[in-house]
């Protein structure tokens, strides 16, 4: 059986999109393929753990939450451990719910049967200072598609709106169905607030479920 790197396990509420507030037990897999510039989980260590080992680990948490929270990192880059963890979960009544940077579409092909929920990171260029994801994005979402999908989109002082557009046509095309969460990197920040208000509007144009949310736990205090 292979082992995960894994970071750290808890229980919490859900700090970003639209299913903030819900419980969730999270399991943090450790690495990324990206080095975003607003990053805020910069992860230094890990511990070796079996699926066996992870199901026995989220059972201490009891039954008043059914979903489990798959992030990181990026948790995609351990494929061939969510191929085996992910059919155990879902054996024992689990929800699963996907937390992913949306670049690595192949590794999501032969897990997608098993999730519930995918919440994808749009990595804009302009925010990130990665590079250019547009093309994997798009093969990214029309994967998941076949599930319940979101979007979420960091703002940053620095997002231009020729990437936001990019990115909204990229959706459109796919579906203007798919909600689209602006997530303010500073959420207090006012200068900030205009400008993903703005982006809010122009957004509104194509797409038929837009929504500004903060991070619950920036803004809370909770883990």
């Amino acid at each position: 059986m292979k082992k995960a790197k894994i970071s750290e396990v808890f229980k919490s509420i859900q700090g970003e999109g639209i299913y903030a507030g819900l419980v969730q037990i999270f399991i943090r897999f450790f690495g990324c393929n990206l080095n975003c510039s607003f990053c805020d989980t910069r992860l230094s260590e890990y511990v070796q753990m079996s699926c066996n080992q992870l199901l026995e680990r989220i059972s201490f948490f009891g039954k008043d939450t059914s979903w489990v929270s798959i992030t990181g990192g990026e948790p995609l880059l351990q494929v061939e451990c969510l191929k085996e963890f992910f059919p155990l979960l879902k054996n024992k009544g689990y929800n699963i719910y996907l937390e992913t940077n949306g670049t690595l579409p192949d590794n999501l092909s032969p897990l997608i049967g098993y999730i519930d929920v995918v919440s994808m990171d749009f990595k804009l260029p302009s925010s990130t200072g990665c590079g250019n994801y547009f093309d994997v994005h798009r093969r990214f979402l029309e994967i998941s598609r076949a599930k319940d999908v979101f979007v979420k989109m960091v703002i940053t002082p620095d997002t231009s709106e020729d990437d936001l557009e990019e990115a909204v046509s990229i959706i459109h095309n796919i579906s203007p169905h798919i909600p689209v969460v602006l997530q303010p990197v500073h959420p207090l920040e006012e200068l900030l607030k205009e400008k993903v208000g703005y982006f809010k509007y122009r957004v509104e144009e194509y797409l038929r479920n837009v929504r500004i949310v903060p991070q619950l736990h920036k803004v809370t205090g909770v883990k």
